[in-house]
């Protein structure tokens, strides 16, 4: 059962520079789910407070898309900066509202800054390109101007984190960005918004507007947004993807996954152990990188078994301000039950539990919504283990005689996320890069997790969209190709 809190919070939006309580009469609870206690009510804002966002969009608009982008990015060298002075507090506002450990929030927050950092680059990653002469005394140019007002609707596992794939781009580029964070998670972005006030930005260039789907849905169809970004499931992004599309904007959707790491028997087991394990429990398996299928390769099946399995005996279990925890709750108890129902539903489909981590029973969080890393082996082929999206710390053994056997099994998944392999072979590897049928691959690494500097690229039905989050790709997304080809008589 929650507790409330005495000092649960109201969440406001945030709209022309001015922090606005919503119009909504309809709220929804912000819980941490380790302890249970409401922090906060969030407001399920509608329509109106979308129009309000885009009106102070519109009149900021003009002015901030004529500042040079040099001066542009002066804000973001600031925001960089608070984000570093600030980073403990938010990072521990995080882990309240998320469940992850204060270790896990911090790197979530350098993530995030890593995207401020590259944004930075904006004068030079914005440049267009010209050719003199194109014919006798006629010259051609390309040049990229800003988009308009966008907006990113961002899901409740990366509060911090994901929205900045987007946010420090497209102002960069001198479009305005209207913010909708998950209902579930508002309070983090919150606090960031009410650092960035520090910054010198016009009013109206950034918007947060909390809520579910009314807001949503208004986002989606509103005339003056011009660009919509989403990460969240499958069914949603294809939602979001399809109706945006239909109501003329450009769009990108991150869905969901269903990562698989190959293991050969020529692998380092021990190291691939750690770090498939790593992988599969850390943030509690809520993450679109996870792995969640091994495929281990002839002679590697049973001791990467026993040593997975041991290795998920090492994840200390709790709530994530503690010391020494290394893997908190999953959001919700709703995801809680479907995650145990998926464990039990697997074993009755033959699957053997090697490790259970259903009902752990935290000491003092027994209202928390936890389970612990559990690993199932020989995971048959049609099992739902094998194909959904589980979202939580458990990881499905498979077996393959062949690494081609392995990728066929990888590439039958209707995602394409990401996949690694563990080897030691060369040729092995460069087979893999040719033929994994996924848009972030990992080589001897557990987390294919793009750098700033790269686009986020999910395949198949992780990914709606052309132009990907992050690097170029942002840049590309948050700006439109103009060619003007000029003659002087």
């Amino acid at each position: 059962m929650s507790t409330v809190s005495s000092a649960a919070l109201e969440v406001l939006n945030y709209i022309g520079g001015e922090w606005v309580r919503s119009s909504s009469t309809q709220t929804q609870e912000v819980i941490n789910p380790a302890t249970a206690e409401v922090l906060a009510h969030v407001p399920l804002s509608g329509a109106h407070e979308v129009e309000s966002a885009v009106q102070a969009a519109e009149s900021a608009m003009y002015e901030w898309r004529c500042t040079p982008p040099g001066e542009r990015v002066q804000c973001l060298f600031g925001m960089k900066q608070i984000l570093e002075d600030n980073l403990e507090d938010i990072a521990t506002t995080l882990v309240k509202e998320n469940g992850k450990t204060l270790a896990e929030a911090k790197g979530e927050l350098r993530r995030a800054i890593e995207n401020v950092e590259v944004a930075c680059g904006i004068p030079m990653l914005m440049q267009g390109y010209n050719l003199e002469d194109i014919a006798s005394g006629i010259d051609e140019g390309m040049i990229r101007q800003p988009v308009g007002i966008v907006a990113a609707i961002t899901p409740f596992n990366f509060p911090a984190m994901i929205p900045f794939w987007f946010l420090p781009y497209a102002i960069a580029c001198g479009n305005c960005f209207i913010l909708k964070p998950s209902e579930r998670v508002p309070l983090t972005m919150q606090h960031i918004f009410r650092l960035m006030e520090k910054l010198t930005l016009p009013k109206g260039i950034l918007g947060l507007v909390n809520g579910g789907r009314t807001a949503v849905d208004a986002l989606l169809v509103h005339p003056k947004i011009r660009a919509i970004s989403f990460v969240g499931s499958t069914p949603v992004a294809r939602y979001i993807y399809s109706r945006a599309a239909a109501n003329g904007k450009r769009v990108q959707c991150q869905g969901g996954a269903k990562n698989h790491a190959i293991i050969l028997p020529d692998a380092d087991l021990g190291v691939a152990s750690r770090i498939i394990g790593e992988s599969a429990f850390a943030c509690a398996g809520q993450r679109c990188l996870a792995i969640s299928v091994a495929v281990t390769v002839g002679d590697a099946r049973k001791r990467f078994c026993d040593a997975v399995a041991e290795v998920a005996s090492t994840f200390t279990v709790g709530y994530g301000l503690e010391e020494g925890v290394r893997m908190g709750p999953v959001i919700t108890p709703d995801s809680r039950a479907r995650i145990e129902g998926l464990i039990g539903k697997g074993e009755t489909e033959g699957a053997r539990i090697v490790r259970d981590g259903r009902n752990p029973g935290i000491p003092n969080y027994e209202s928390g919504n936890f389970v612990a890393p559990t690993v199932l082996n020989n995971v048959p082929a049609g099992s739902d283990l094998h194909s959904t999206e589980i979202f939580g710390p458990v990881l499905s053994l498979v077996h393959a005689n062949s690494l081609a056997e392995a990728v066929h099994i990888l590439g039958a998944s209707e995602y394409g996320n990401a996949a690694t392999l563990f080897t030691s072979d060369g040729r092995a590897a460069r087979q893999f890069k040719h033929s994994a049928p996924a848009g972030n691959l990992g080589i001897n690494v557990g987390v294919a997790a793009p750098i700033a500097y790269f686009p986020f690229s999910g395949w198949k039905a992780s990914f709606f969209g052309d132009l990907h989050a992050q690097g170029r790709d942002g840049v590309e997304f948050y700006t439109e190709k103009k060619v003007v080809v000029e003659r002087w008589v």
